[in-house]
């Protein structure tokens, strides 16, 4: 049954090329999608429909396989698939390449919950890349400003990255004897997998860069804001929002729990990164001139603190303590931080297509003319700098406290402790230049490019109320998905 979940969207891309309806095709798989995933996280502790492995090759021994090892894979896929329909039902495609828009946007979403489903090494990494193609193609054919420039640049980096990524994991792999990564895990819990710190250290590390240069980890993270800022619509929203989600999956699905000595050996450079990535890149955010470009950066800083609770984690793990808090912060707030910047980036694109521009010195006084967008955009930009009661504020409140979770007084602070303090600052800096955006977009004297622009139709809000639901009600009962975790 798993395995419905990728092969559906494929289904309706092979549908379109063959002439079906490419808009009609495209939603009818994201919806059915989404009721397949809803039932999956209803259903996958009480079912055994939820796996299926099929032989692929025997020598190395190859499946393609699909399971729910646990709640986190589940909250991965409800996660791609609430923000693949609202990328499909978003954006507009150009006359004549309905094709090339919606079919790309399908391999994107099975590529990522294929990434997310598979328990083979290999068939994690290929579903990754199966995404990435279909990414370039949008920025490069049917993106918008520098489009060639952003799109050559996010295929070297991310090529970069995934040449990287795949040798620690063939490494790993070869070292485990087996690309089942249940079985690499188990093997790795209960002693009979054993690398010694200096290897586990150089896997780490490959696999710390590979996955980070994916998750544009600072210094990595240049590809991202021009890439998003030139992509479609449901490109930005299904990349920024679930894809980039991989690489802090892999670490949390692979690197941490077979290779905790090699995490903890590099735990003082991936502090000093990300608090690069919340400190330097927030800053850099402040600075920004175009909606767009600050919405990418943003997407950027948010990934410190990810990396955070990853640390925080991998600090507990190679000493021998326990920190129940991280790995449920890492995960409650990559689901928050994939509905927000999905949402924002599907209203930014609805308010280029209403004024014609994203720079903010273009606009003002948005609230006039389109009050529904104002509130929606409201609503999501709050999220986005933690406002109480929202998802982002409960994953923001667990990843400090996780970090905090072994602090001992008389010892004084750890590194964890001291990047947590660093990292607060990044609250402040969030709100600076997300509520001076909104300031610039929406309040003021209305502008040339403002006075006669439309609110959102009911069409507009379908997507947005898709993704703004599951941001509230998450953000005022966590539990909700923190209890598929347990």
């Amino acid at each position: 049954m798993l395995a419905l979940l990728v092969i559906l969207p494929l289904i309706a891309f092979i549908a379109i090329l063959a002439g079906a309806p490419a808009r009609k095709s495209a939603v009818a798989a994201g919806l059915a999608n989404l009721a397949l995933g809803l039932w999956a996280a209803a259903t996958w502790e009480n079912s055994d429909h939820w796996s299926i492995s099929l032989p692929v090759l025997e020598k190395p021994a190859l499946h393609l396989a699909f399971a729910f090892t646990d709640g986190m894979s589940v909250i991965m896929v409800l996660l791609s698939v609430l923000v693949t329909l609202a990328a499909l039902l978003s954006g507009k495609a150009p006359e004549g390449r309905e094709t090339l828009y919606y079919g790309s946007s399908l391999l994107i979403s099975a590529g990522a919950i294929g990434a997310f489903a598979a328990t083979d090494l290999f068939f994690f990494y290929a579903f990754h890349e199966l995404a990435l193609i279909p990414t370039f193609v949008m920025i490069g054919l049917l993106g918008r400003g520098d489009r060639r420039d952003a799109a050559w640049k996010i295929t070297l980096y991310l090529g970069f990255g995934s040449i990287i990524l795949l040798a620690g994991l063939v490494w790993l792999a070869n070292l485990a004897g087996t690309f089942d990564i249940p079985t690499m895990v188990r093997a790795a819990q209960e002693g009979s997998l054993s690398i010694d710190p200096a290897t586990q250290k150089s896997i780490a590390a490959l696999l710390i860069v590979g996955f980070g240069v994916l998750v544009s980890l600072f210094p990595f993270h240049s590809w991202a804001a021009p890439a998003y800022a030139s992509a479609p619509a449901p490109t930005a929203m299904l990349h920024a929002g679930v894809l980039k989600k991989f690489g802090l999956y892999g670490l949390l699905r692979v690197a941490l729990p077979i290779l905790p000595d090699g995490m903890n050996a590099w735990l003082i450079p991936l502090l000093v990164l990300l608090v690069g990535n919340i400190l330097w890149v927030g800053l850099v955010t402040i600075s920004q001139k175009r909606l767009d470009l600050m919405l990418g950066n943003s997407s950027v800083m948010h990934m410190g603190y990810i990396f955070l609770a990853i640390a925080a984690l991998a600090s507990a793990t190679a000493t021998g303590q326990s920190n129940p808090l991280a790995q449920p912060a890492a995960v409650l707030l990559m689901f928050a931080h994939g509905i927000s910047i999905a949402m924002l980036f599907g209203l930014a694109d609805r308010i280029e297509r209403n004024t014609g521009t994203l720079e903010l010195s273009d606009l003002g006084g948005l609230a006039k003319s389109a009050p529904g967008l104002a509130f929606l955009f409201g609503m999501v930009a709050m999220a986005s700098i933690g406002l109480p009661g929202l998802a982002n504020f409960a994953g923001e409140v667990l990843v400090f406290l996780s970090a905090f979770k072994n602090y001992d007084p008389a010892a004084g602070l750890a590194p964890v402790q001291v990047a947590g303090i660093l990292a607060i600052w990044g609250v402040v800096i969030s709100a600076v230049y997300m509520l001076r955006a909104y300031r610039r977009v929406f309040h003021g004297p209305s502008v040339p490019s403002t006075e006669n622009a439309s609110d959102l139709s009911f069409a507009d809000r379908l997507p947005v109320l898709l993704l703004a639901v599951p941001l509230l009600v998450v953000g005022i009962y966590p539990n909700l998905l923190l209890s598929l975790l347990k």
